[in-house]
C-alpha cells in the first residue's frame, strides 16, 4: 500500500487518532489493533495512491500544454483520452475522502476501545393453567396397520 506517500487526509487521520501516520500503521500491524484503525490506514492507502494518479495527469496535461512545447506535437485525442483518465481519478479520490470521512466520524472514540458487551440472559418462565396440561403420551398417535 502507500504508506509513504501523503495524502489529502492525514491531519484528519493524526487528528482522531492522536498519533502521526506511520506511527498510527505501527500500532494497526499490533494484534490488538481497533478495526477501525486498521480500515481507515486502508482506505487512506488507497485514497493516497489515487491522489498520485491524479497529479500524475495533471503534471502529463500541464507538460503537454506548456507554452514552449511545440503545437505540432499537441494531440486532441490524447487530451481527451487524459481528461477521462483524469475524471475516473477524481471520481475514485472523492470517493476515497467519502469513506474515509464518513469512518472517521461515525467510529466510536479511539479512547473507547470496543469490548465484549454481555448481556444478561433472561429466562421466561411461565405456569400453564390446568386446561393447558400436556396431553397424555398415547394421545394422538398413529395406529399401525395390521396385515
Amino acid at each position: 500500500m502507500s504508506r509513504d506517500k501523503a495524502s489529502t487526509m492525514d491531519a484528519d487521520l493524526q487528528k482522531v487518532f492522536g498519533n502521526p501516520v506511520p506511527e498510527l500503521y505501527e500500532a494497526a500491524s499490533g494484534h490488538d489493533a481497533p478495526p477501525a484503525l486498521a480500515r481507515a490506514l486502508e482506505l487512506r492507502s488507497f485514497l493516497a495512491l489515487t491522489e498520485e494518479q491524479v497529479a500524475r495527469v495533471r503534471d502529463r496535461v500541464h507538460a503537454d500544454m506548456d507554452p514552449e512545447r511545440d503545437m505540432g506535437e499537441l494531440s486532441a485525442d490524447k487530451l481527451r483520452f487524459d481528461a477521462q483518465w483524469l475524471e475516473a481519478a477524481l471520481e475514485a479520490r472523492d470517493g476515497y475522502r467519502a469513506a474515509l470521512g464518513e469512518l472517521l466520524r461515525t467510529m466510536p472514540p479511539p479512547d473507547r476501545q470496543a469490548r465484549p458487551v454481555r448481556t444478561a440472559q433472561l429466562r421466561a418462565t411461565a405456569t400453564l393453567p390446568p386446561s393447558a396440561a400436556p396431553a397424555p403420551q398415547r394421545a394422538g398417535a398413529a395406529r399401525s396397520r395390521r396385515p
